[in-house]
């Protein structure tokens, strides 16, 4: 079976985005590494799908430049209709169960990109079968939690834990 990885960034006190969703922070040229992309190359190389929600989709066809995935099956879970484009599916079905059938089919792992509604369903759904999350050296105040609040108690088992020069911190964990 296919195996859902979430991999994706947070502050430290645990934000994805600033409350109105910018992301730039985690782009800031200070933290950047020559010649180092955290896993993002070996990632890719991994999967054929990406899975991530509308408002996450929308962050990512705002960074002025082509879609990043034009190699990859992606689909966007949204509530709304929208019509598909020449590299993205649109979902309005029930996101555990259209899960659950992707995880069954053929391929390579999913990559599940975000946001934090979507992250905190399939946490819950039990779909989440591996966490990359790597921690930056920064402190939004408020924003876009990596999970949505009331996200039930989980417990995760470590299993690589990595430190960067930059002051970035990369867990590898499974439930």
């Amino acid at each position: 079976m296919r195996r859902l990885i979430l991999y994706i960034a947070t502050s430290l006190d645990g934000y994805i985005a600033r409350p109105n969703g910018d992301t730039s922070w985690l782009h800031d040229e200070r933290y950047s590494l020559e010649g180092e992309d955290f896993g993002y190359g070996a990632l890719l190389q991994s999967i054929d799908t990406t899975l991530m929600g509308y408002k996450t989709y929308q962050v990512i066809l705002g960074f002025d430049m082509p879609f990043p995935y034009p190699d990859k099956t992606n689909y966007v879970l949204s509530r709304s209709p929208h019509a598909d484009t020449a590299h993205v599916r649109f979902v309005r079905d029930d996101a555990t169960i259209f899960v659950q059938n992707l995880k069954r089919q053929q391929g390579k792992n999913i990559w599940l990109i975000g946001g934090g509604q979507i992250n905190t369903l399939l946490l819950k759904a039990g779909l989440i079968d591996e966490f990359i999350i790597t921690y930056e050296p920064v402190i939004l105040g408020d924003g876009i939690p990596l999970f949505a609040q009331g996200t039930p108690e989980k417990q995760l088992h470590v299993l690589e834990s990595r430190s960067f020069r930059n002051g970035f911190v990369q867990l590898w964990m499974q439930p």
